[in-house]
């Protein structure tokens, strides 16, 4: 499995808040999927909640 670096935004109470995560995923299609399922679990979002930007492979 490659590591991919994940960037985007979330709503927060403020307004936007901005994320940089890195996930361990076969392809970029699963590290898109998992950072969705990370950022909802840790912050109670939903996907309509959370914008991904740019999936970079490292």
């Amino acid at each position: 499995m490659s590591e991919y670096t994940v960037s985007g935004r979330f709503q927060a109470r403020d307004g936007w808040q901005e994320f940089t995560t890195s996930v361990e995923a076969p392809n970029e299609d699963v590290a898109r999927e998992r950072t969705y399922a990370n950022i909802g679990s840790r912050h109670g979002k939903k996907r309509t909640q959370v914008d991904l930007g740019e999936v970079t492979a490292e």
